[in-house]
Formats: C-alpha cells, structure tokens, sequence
C-alpha cells in the first residue's frame, strides 16, 4: 500500500503537542509536593528540649516539692546601742576652768575614776562659806543653851530663847545646803571638816564604768554647766534598736527571733537577736516604731552606732520548697521548670512561672500560678542550663 504523504504533516503536529504535554505532567509533579506541604506550627516558646548528653553534662537532677515550715519576716534596718543608764555624759555643775584632762577618746575608765580637774574662785568662795557658816552653828548652838538655861532659872526673856532657836535653825540649813553643793562639786566635805584645808581645783569623775567615747576639753578653756566635756560608754549591755514601718508593726511580737548583718563591715556571717521590746508610738516624721532586740549570744566585737539590716522572723507556715538553684529569678516573678515528656529521644522542659519567698537555708518557697500537683516531676538542678538553651531558642544571647 503505498504510503500518503499528506499525513505527513498532521503526524507532526500531534507528535509535538504529546511531548508538551508529558513535560507539562512532569512539571506538575514536580511541583506538587511543594504545593502540598503545610506550614510548620509554632514552637512552645515556654518548651525546650536537650539529649541525654546535655542532660548530663549539665548535671540535671530531678525531684518534687518539698513540704517545709518557712517563716515569713519583715524588713527593718538600724544600728547597734546600749541603754540610756550606759551612756554618761559628763558636765560641770558649776562654771570653771578646764585645769587638767587626765583621759583620751577609747580609754577605759572605771566608776568614780577622775577624767578632769576644773578651777574657779567661785569654788573656793563657796568652801569659805561653808567653813564660816560651820563656826556660826557651833556659836548659835552654844548661845541656844545659854537661852534654855536662863529661861529654866526665868532669867531672861522668852523672846530671846525663841530668837536663838530661829536663828539656830536657819544657820543649820545654810550649813546642809552649801555642803550639799560642795558633793556636787566633787569636793569631800569630811576632808574640809578634818583639815579645814580650802582645795583649790575639783575632779570630775565618771558615774560608770565603761569606755570614753569623746573628749570635748583642752586645759585652760571655760566650760559651763552646759556644756558636755566628756562622753563614757557602758558596752556590757549592747542591743539592737531597728526601725520599723508602719505596715509591719502588728506582726512584730516580744520573743520573736531576729537574724541581722552589720553593714559597710564586709562580715558575711549573719548574727542572731531577740526582740523584747516593742514601741507603743510613732516616729512623727517616719512613720516607723522603735523595735528593741537583745543580742543572742551577748557580743563584745560590735560597737554602737554601728548599722545594721535586720530580718524579724514573724510567723511560721507549712510550704511548697524548691532549692534556690531550682529557680531563674525575673523581677517580681520567677520560674522552674517542669519534665513534660520524650520527643525523638530528647527530654522536652517546660518553663512554669512561680511567685518566690526569701530563701532560707539554701531552700525557696514558692507559689505556682496554675495549680501543679505535689507529684510532679521538676528540675531541681540544673535549671540556668535550661533558660540558657531556652532563650538560644528565643534568638537571646
């Protein structure tokens, strides 16, 4: 049969247009799978995940809450005092001049023990009074007598007698009072009534024993009954007077324990006081009431007007406790982290916000926000590794 050769070109045609089509198909399934794949959903940004090398190398412990009886406290600051009773300061009865000064600031004095010597003519003056209104008692004294006799014989006149018990008595009070003030002045009135010897300067001597806190003479000043010379302090009774606010006041108790740092010392060591003494008023401009604490065990290496910063154990409660390394502090909130599960052989964490207390003996309380059994398995070590994969996660440094 002999072949047409006008279907040549209809051949042709189909020939190229079978070809566009078998490359078309394999264009579309090349394309298909692209087209179909869905997007990826969002990662948990509370989750992170580790191998069991990280796991290891990061030393990750777990475990669960602990029940605990935690204290809660309050904040107060203050400073190491002693009582009114040991602190003297010491001043002239009568003006003088500063004759000699016989202690230095830090020095120990014992009760009684001279610090000064003051001068004045008004001391002597007052000697001589005393001495003529001595010899005036025994002469009005004698004349006394005389009256009484001669009335008992009703010589002389009652009015006599009466006079010379008046003047007897009012001599006697100028006698009792110029040696009172003599005792004041530090002058020995036996001595003066032995001797008769007039004394030309006085001591000032210290009520206490304790140490000097501050010389505020030099000799030949003037000082006057104002004027405090010199400062003792009684170190055997130290405490602790701590301020606090208003809002805590009704927590504080007579009893209660107090665990305090001195400041600006660098002693990391924490001490322990004890309250006895709770203020019944207000400061009027801080708004604050005086706290007073005796230290326990009584300390000899403190020194008043030191600062301190002071926790008062108020009250304690049963409470879920996690270790501090347990916790990643964030401002007023922080977080622990929790195992949810496997994925791919990696141990998937999830981050869980918590409030936290003050911690106490290496361990926290803590407040979950959303309820979270006692059961529940949580890192108890290791915790900084995991933020730190976390925020790598979050883009962070």
């Amino acid at each position: 049969m002999p072949f047409n050769f006008k279907l040549y070109p209809a051949l042709g045609a189909l020939a190229l247009l079978t070809a566009c089509g078998s490359k078309s198909g394999d264009a579309a399934k090349k394309d298909a799978p692209a087209q179909a794949a869905a997007p990826a959903a969002p990662a948990n940004p509370d989750q992170v995940s580790v191998s069991p090398a990280q796991e290891q190398a990061a030393g990750i412990t777990f475990g669960t809450f602990e029940r605990q009886n935690m204290t809660t406290e309050v904040q107060a600051n203050g400073s190491v005092e002693v009582p009114p009773q040991n602190r003297v300061s010491i001043t002239a009865v009568l003006g003088g001049y500063v004759q000699t000064v016989l202690v230095l600031p830090g020095e120990r004095v014992r009760a009684g023990a001279p610090v000064a010597t003051l001068r004045s003519p008004e001391y002597l003056t007052m000697q001589e009074t005393y001495l003529q209104s001595k010899a005036k008692v025994r002469f009005l004294a004698e004349d006394l007598e005389r009256q009484r006799v001669l009335d008992v014989e009703d010589v002389g006149a009652k009015r006599k007698l009466q006079m010379a018990r008046s003047d007897y008595a009012s001599e006697q009070a100028t006698l009792r009072a110029t040696a009172a003030q003599l005792r004041l002045l530090g002058i020995s009135v036996a001595h003066l009534d032995a001797t008769g010897q007039i004394v030309q300067s006085v001591p000032l001597t210290s009520p206490i024993s304790g140490y000097v806190k501050a010389v505020n003479i030099n000799p030949g000043q003037y000082v006057g009954p104002q004027d405090i010379l010199v400062e003792v302090l009684n170190r055997d009774d130290l405490h602790l007077e701590l301020k606090v606010f208003e809002k805590d006041v009704a927590q504080v108790k007579v009893g209660q324990k107090i665990l305090f740092k001195v400041q600006n010392t660098g002693r990391i060591e924490e001490l322990t006081a004890r309250v006895f003494l709770v203020g019944k008023a207000f400061d009027d401009n801080a708004r604050t009431v005086r706290v007073h604490a005796h230290l326990e065990p009584e300390r000899t290496d403190l020194l008043p007007g030191q600062f301190v910063a002071a926790r008062i154990q108020t009250a304690g409660a049963r409470a879920r406790t996690l270790p501090e390394g347990a916790l990643i502090q964030a401002g007023e909130l922080s977080y622990i982290f929790r195992a949810v599960g496997k994925d791919s052989g990696r141990t998937v964490f999830r981050r869980v916000k918590v409030r936290a207390g003050l911690p106490q003996h290496g361990d926290v309380a803590v407040t979950v926000l959303d309820p979270l059994p006692d059961t529940t398995k949580l890192v108890r070590k290791g915790a900084y590794f995991l933020d730190a994969e976390l925020r790598k996660g979050e883009g962070g440094d």
